[in-house]
């Protein structure tokens, strides 16, 4: 099992000056990304494409974990983030896939215009085939838990844990509010995608502030 912690470059970034520690290579592609303290801020609430991707190699069972906290921009009634896995070609600038992947995808929007996106709180897994061309391949109604959304919970880190593996395709995230990781939302990537391999995951926000740290 080959575990990402997806800010290891958080940790590392300031320790830099050791010859023997080597940073990840990583693009901040399009938004302000920027670097403070411990955790990775993009601060850029307009950025509607804020991407930044992060190059590591990805095959069989995976598990990504990182934490994420808000820090502005929703005001407008809409925001989202989400984390593109198992990605072989990735485009440097903003763009609205990223290469061939899986987008992981939450979000809050009062006023959706996509088709089959639930208005409100919800969660999308977009398959994406190019810097251009996406598709939705699942959407999943998450209103239920919109109570969570309070100034005080909003104010600190959420932890996020996702396991996948390229040669089954499945695909579990871990519901933070579980502190056992019994339950999970879990999907199957395409078959005729198997095994998928990647070399880079791409971070992603949407119209929102928001910083990211270690699990």
């Amino acid at each position: 099992m080959k575990r990402f912690v997806l800010f290891l470059l958080v940790l590392t970034a300031a320790v830099t000056l050791f010859a023997q520690v080597q940073l990840p290579e990583y693009r901040f592609a399009s938004g302000n990304w920027v670097f403070s303290g411990d955790r990775l801020f993009q601060n850029d609430a307009r950025a509607r494409l804020a991407k930044a991707n992060v190059r590591v190699p990805q095959s069989g069972p995976m598990i990504y974990e990182f934490n994420v906290r808000y820090e502005a921009g929703a005001e407008d009634g809409q925001g989202g983030f989400g984390l593109h896995i198992f990605a072989e070609d990735i485009y440097h600038r903003a763009s609205w896939g990223s290469g061939v992947s899986y987008l992981l995808w939450l979000n809050y929007d009062e006023n959706p215009v996509t088709k089959g996106i639930p208005r409100g709180f919800s969660a999308q897994v977009y398959r994406s085939y190019s810097s251009a061309q996406m598709d939705l391949v699942e959407s999943v109604d998450l209103n239920e838990f919109a109570y969570l959304l309070t100034d005080e919970n909003l104010a600190e880190p959420v932890p996020f844990r996702i396991w996948a593996d390229g040669n089954t395709g499945e695909v579990r995230i871990y519901d933070p509010t579980d502190p056992d990781g019994e339950f999970y939302f879990y999907f199957f990537m395409n078959r005729k995608d198997l095994p998928i391999k990647g070399n880079w995951v791409s971070l992603r926000t949407n119209g929102i502030k928001l910083s990211f740290g270690l699990w």
